[in-house]
């Protein structure tokens, strides 16, 4: 029995509740507690943890009433007083709740705060997060519980630390919701933390905007995180992307142009000039312009190149490293291209070496053991790392090499850099056809830990820089044999041994000017089985063009347009009578139609003869609709790759230009590997003189077509079996260098 009397014992008997409530014995608490009551019922403490106890056991109804019990017959003031112990109680053992991971309870017990103090922003917030970690938080729920109104109305103080934590929870549940992105807007007039704000937002916008590749959302958080520092050069980069892949060029080139404005350092400006650049390319409109740009950031890279910087900073570099990527789209000059791109490579790669120095510490380059050092009786290590093992130029070629590879020389271990989820396609082709398969939401140390702890042997780039983020990856070089293969061109990174090519899509002397060392495969550098095609969706009558006409056809996105190659087609146009050009990929529609009604008309080329063909739903309708064409025309100084393959594929005339670079050398290397060589020019006449054969001769296109048909049975284009082959040869030979070099 305990004495009202004695301290001593009040002491003893609350100590001894207090143990049972760490224990989680409440049941024995509360009874304590009911009799403190008996014994004091004027000391309201007892009641407010005396219901706390009902309440941690799920007695909601009875906890209630105890505390109402408690405040009976109390004054105004009283009242107000004992409601902020009992508060200060139920917060204190909500935080010890969610210390402990008891999540429900936590949330149980801010429920009835909310009850108490409904106004509270801070309790809502928490309450917030915590039905986020039990999975049964909705987005409605800032909404009704007043949260949005509240930091709308600046009513409330809200933790800063806290809003931040459950705008970065809550926007983990992105969706096409507007009440997140309104509760997103909201946080902007609570939050004096603007840097950590902006932080959290375009960390959502990025995962958004790149690996769910949704890039109009994305734009909607990058317009938010605007309102808040308008001249945000990092904000200003990703919206201008976001709204460029989004197809919402206007905005993409003037967003690009605000962040050129606030560029300080040449870096900056090389970087936020690309970002332009990639804007007027897409969209198809802005030739000169576009053109003028590139020479002036060919300039400033070679100030660059001749400043030599050592302490550039990590964001900086990561984004520089993939600013020569269009050099190849508007001139044919491999070894001026080459030399500014491969200077740009090694200034990134020596800055990584001073502010990467902790992570080459970390993951030091492998050595190889002993035991290894007999390659017939080792199963080599292969990885590939790709953000494009998909439904994309990439994911449609690498696929057969997966399938193909044999399980017993080589283990596959596949990293899909940049994916918020795996697809059907990924799982059929690459995820079944990998010993391992991890999965990485963005391009970070945690990618290359994995390569590391994996002891990679070989591990094999696809992306080069069409996805340079990869840069910090590749970089500390975390397998003994870094290899690029298929995405674009070689990097110009030190860290890369091999580039990948064959005996045509390279000259002889392309070594002058590689940094890597050049790998031949006997045929082909690449090879696939086929492609799945559908039904067509397009008719000559619907597009209003005779059953007797001859039509050409262009399927290159923006990127590829060249002023001057747009005039050699409208040339060959201009020779066949009764011929008409359809133009596909993906541009401004309006700009695109200006560009090549322009070229049309200054050939003296009626504008009537020339389709615009919108965007399909899937490749497969893509390549049956290419059965329209009689003669395909191949972009130039950029030629197709998979669009080539397709078009050979589908047994059509292709007219191709050849150049020295990689990318002029693309459709000449698997025309070459079918055996057909009508239709390859060297020059612009020749390319003019093939088309216009091609165009009036229908017994050739007829022969070429047979004979694109019956390569499926001979070529070494369509024999991925064989080309999986030779890959890994290849893999073999450069592994036996290795050791014996070691």
């Amino acid at each position: 029995m305990i004495s009202k009397h004695s301290s001593e014992t009040a002491w003893h008997w609350q100590q001894q509740a207090n143990a049972y409530l760490l224990q989680g014995d409440y049941s024995d608490a509360a009874l304590l507690y009911e009799q403190a009551i008996a014994l004091e019922p004027e000391v309201k403490l007892h009641y407010w943890y005396l219901g706390l106890m009902l309440l941690l056991q799920e007695q909601e109804v009875e906890a209630e009433t105890t505390w109402l019990l408690g405040m009976a017959e109390g004054e105004e003031e009283e009242i107000k007083d004992w409601t902020v112990e009992l508060v200060e109680i139920l917060l204190t053992e909500a935080r010890r709740q969610e210390s402990l991971k008891n999540f429900h309870l936590a949330w149980t017990i801010r429920q009835h705060i909310r009850e108490i103090i409904p106004d509270d922003i801070n309790n809502l917030l928490h309450s917030t997060a915590l039905s986020i970690e039990l999975e049964t938080f909705a987005s409605e729920s800032l909404v009704s519980l007043g949260i949005i109104e509240l930091l709308e109305s600046e009513q409330g103080h809200a933790d800063c630390e806290l809003l931040l934590l459950v705008l970065q929870k809550v926007l983990n549940y992105i969706s096409e919701d507007p009440i997140i992105l309104r509760f997103t807007e909201a946080c902007l007039h609570q939050c004096e933390n603007a840097q950590g704000l902006i932080d959290v937002v375009m960390l959502a916008a990025l995962k958004i905007g790149y690996s769910a590749r949704r890039p109009t959302l994305a734009s909607r958080f990058a317009e938010i995180c605007l309102k808040r520092d308008p001249k945000h050069t990092e904000v200003l980069r990703h919206l201008a992307f976001f709204y460029q892949d989004s197809y919402q060029y206007a905005q993409g080139i003037e967003t690009a142009k605000l962040y050129y404005a606030e560029a300080t350092s040449l870096t900056d400006k090389i970087i936020a000039n690309y970002v332009l650049l990639r804007g007027l390319m897409c969209s198809s409109g802005y030739w000169d312009e576009a053109y003028s740009t590139l020479e002036d950031n060919k300039e400033l890279m070679l100030s660059l190149v001749e400043a030599n910087p050592s302490n550039l900073e990590q964001t900086s570099i990561i984004n520089l490293f993939g600013t020569p990527f269009f050099f190849p789209y508007f001139k044919d000059d491999p070894k001026t291209n080459r030399y500014i791109h491969n200077q740009i490579s090694d200034l990134c790669y020596k800055n990584f070496k001073i502010y990467g120095k902790d992570v080459l510490d970390k993951y030091p380059q492998r050595k190889i053991n002993n035991h290894n050092k007999i390659v017939d009786k080792k199963v080599l290590k292969i990885g590939y790392i790709s953000n494009f093992l998909r439904r994309h130029s990439v994911g449609w070629i690498t696929r057969w090499l997966f399938q193909y590879h044999n399980r017993e020389d080589f283990q596959i271990h596949t990293y899909l850099v940049g994916y918020l989820g795996i697809t059907d396609f990924v799982q059929n082709w690459f995820v079944n056809n990998s010993y391992k398969t991890y999965r990485f939401e963005l391009p970070d140390i945690k990618v290359l830990e994995q390569i590391y702890n994996d002891e990679i042997d070989i591990l094999v780039d696809l992306d080069s820089l069409t996805f340079p983020s990869q840069y910090e990856i590749l970089s500390p070089k975390p397998a003994p044999i870094q290899v690029t293969w298929l995405g674009w061109d070689a990097t110009g990174l030190p860290s890369i041994d091999y580039f990948i090519a064959d005996p045509y899509v390279l000259p002889d002397d392309a070594q002058d000017y590689y940094t890597e060392k050049i790998w031949r495969l006997p045929s082909t550098y690449v090879a696939v089985n086929g492609f799945e095609v559908g039904v067509p969706t397009i008719r000559r009558q619907d597009l209003n063009i005779p059953t007797d006409a001859v039509i050409y056809f262009v399927g290159q996105r923006g990127y590829k347009r060249n002023l001057d190659n747009a005039k050699l087609q409208m040339r060959i146009l201009k020779e066949v009578p009764s011929s008409y050009l359809l133009i596909k990929g993906e541009a401004d529609e309006e700009l695109s139609k200006s560009f090549f009604e322009e070229v049309a008309e200054e050939i003296g080329v009626s504008c009537d003869r020339l389709r615009f063909l919108p965007t399909v739903t899937s490749e497969e309708i893509h390549r049956a609709n290419l059965g329209i064409a009689d003669v395909v025309l191949d972009t130039y100084p950029y030629n197709g790759a998979t669009t080539t393959l397709e078009t050979l594929w589908m047994g059509l005339p292709l007219v191709t230009r050849v150049g020295e670079q990689f990318a002029a050398r693309n459709s000449y290397t698997m025309m070459m590997n079918v055996g057909v060589t009508e239709g390859i020019a060297w020059t612009d006449e020749e390319y003019i003189e093939w088309g216009i054969r091609l165009g009036k001769d229908a017994a050739l296109r007829q022969q070429i077509s047979w004979r694109l048909r019956q390569s499926r049975q001979t070529s070494p284009l369509w024999d991925a079996k064989q080309f999986t082959r030779e890959m890994e040869k290849a893999y073999q030979q450069m592994w036996q260098i290795y050791i014996d070099a070691s």
